[in-house]
């Protein structure tokens, strides 16, 4: 940190003002950290990515690394240790560091290693949750809503403590970064922190009780021989029962791995299933192309087009015929760009059938044996015993 021109005074050139605020309340502190940080790594070979500004790309020859800023935790890997070494120390000689070794815990995320992967679970922050709760005790409950109609906000008695429901739908928010399959229930009961009702917290509590009884639970990672984007999407039209909008969901496969998803509702109405299909495959459209270059930065592209699994087919028609029927011609022009996708060979929309929707996980209730089949194929499963040793 410098004093601002002006302040310093010629007399005494070494003497420091004395702050009123501490830096750390100051706006410019984290753009000040960030330049200096960025500027030092750019000055010893690494690229600032254009996908996301907090990933930093080295590459010379055959060697690569990658660095992962987060405030200031850092991850970094290398394509040799002894490149990562060199990094480490390039790193220290201008920052006070810590190398905590092998990744194992990040940001509450624990990053186990085993024979087949990596598993990414959230056990303890799961429990410090139902704890805060007061439900260390309660009962389990194997799926997360039932299959009735969505929440509704008409509910006549206000839940008394707001500060707790809201503070709990937001702590359920961060568990969705390793638990993907509750998504669409904590999306359901965010809808109404404003105002929430006893319904609602009765919804809140239905999905700790499932998180308590699948606490082991977690995202697998695995090696994968295919390197193809493969996507899946929904909606449920007009299912809020106060706004009728509808509720988009969508998941990205890269090779066997699950890598993005999301539930959310639309921000607009729509007239017809046809139309609020079509907008949520402009949306998984638009994540997958991002995650396109984001690959291609990673110098990993991707030739094969992404392929989007959609169970509407006046939404696949849509997405390749030019040709703007009566019932469709009021759609906003912005979601047309996957025609444009389509027509450059980057994306196939093709038909899947409901049963094999996976993706329905995000948009509505299932019933149990439906939700344990697609929550395994979305990888969240408990971690498998570990030999010794590992």
């Amino acid at each position: 940190m410098h004093q601002p021109l002006g302040f310093k005074d010629p007399e005494h050139p070494n003497h420091v003002c004395l702050l009123r605020k501490s830096l750390y309340g100051l706006k410019q502190v984290p753009r000040a950290w960030y330049k200096w940080f960025a500027d030092f790594v750019s000055s010893i070979g690494f690229s600032q990515s254009k996908s996301d500004n907090s990933l930093f790309i080295y590459r010379k020859d055959t060697n690569m690394a990658y660095i992962l800023l987060y405030v200031d935790d850092i991850i970094l890997t290398a394509s040799s240790d002894t490149l990562l070494k060199f990094i480490i120390s390039l790193l220290s000689s201008e920052f006070a560091m810590k190398d905590l070794g092998s990744l194992n815990y990040f940001f509450r995320i624990a990053v186990t290693r085993y024979t087949d992967g990596l598993f990414l679970s959230h056990k303890k922050y799961a429990e410090e949750i139902i704890e805060c709760a007061g439900m260390s005790s309660c009962k389990l409950c194997p799926t997360l809503v039932d299959t009735k109609p969505k929440l509704s906000g008409k509910s006549t008695t206000p839940y008394k403590d707001q500060s707790l429901y809201r503070n709990l739908a937001g702590a359920l928010q961060y568990l969705t970064f390793t638990r993907p399959t509750i998504s669409y229930a904590v999306q359901q009961i965010c809808l109404f922190m404003r105002n929430s009702m006893d319904d609602h917290m009765q919804a809140l509590r239905r999905i700790l009780r499932y998180v308590q009884g699948t606490r082991q639970y977690g995202l697998h990672l695995y090696p994968s021989s295919t390197s193809s984007l493969i996507s899946y999407t929904d909606a449920d039209w007009g299912g809020c029962s106060d706004t009728r909008r509808s509720t988009s969901g969508y998941c990205v496969f890269l090779g066997d791995n699950l890598h993005s998803w999301s539930s959310k509702r639309q921000p607009t109405l729509s007239r017809s299933s046809a139309e609020v299909e079509y907008r949520s495959v402009a949306n998984v459209v638009s994540e997958s192309s991002w995650l396109r270059n984001l690959l291609l930065e990673l110098h990993c592209p991707i030739y094969k087009a992404t392929m989007v699994y959609c169970d509407n087919v006046s939404a696949i028609y849509l997405s390749g015929n030019p040709v703007q029927y009566q019932r469709t011609k009021h759609i906003e022009m912005d979601i047309h760009f996957v025609r444009e996708k389509v027509a450059r060979g980057q994306v196939r929309v093709l038909h899947v059938t409901s049963r094999y929707q996976i993706v329905d996980i995000f948009t509505k209730g299932l019933p149990l044996v439906l939700f344990q089949d697609f929550r395994d194929n979305l990888s969240i499963r408990k971690l498998p015993a570990l030999t010794t040793g590992m």
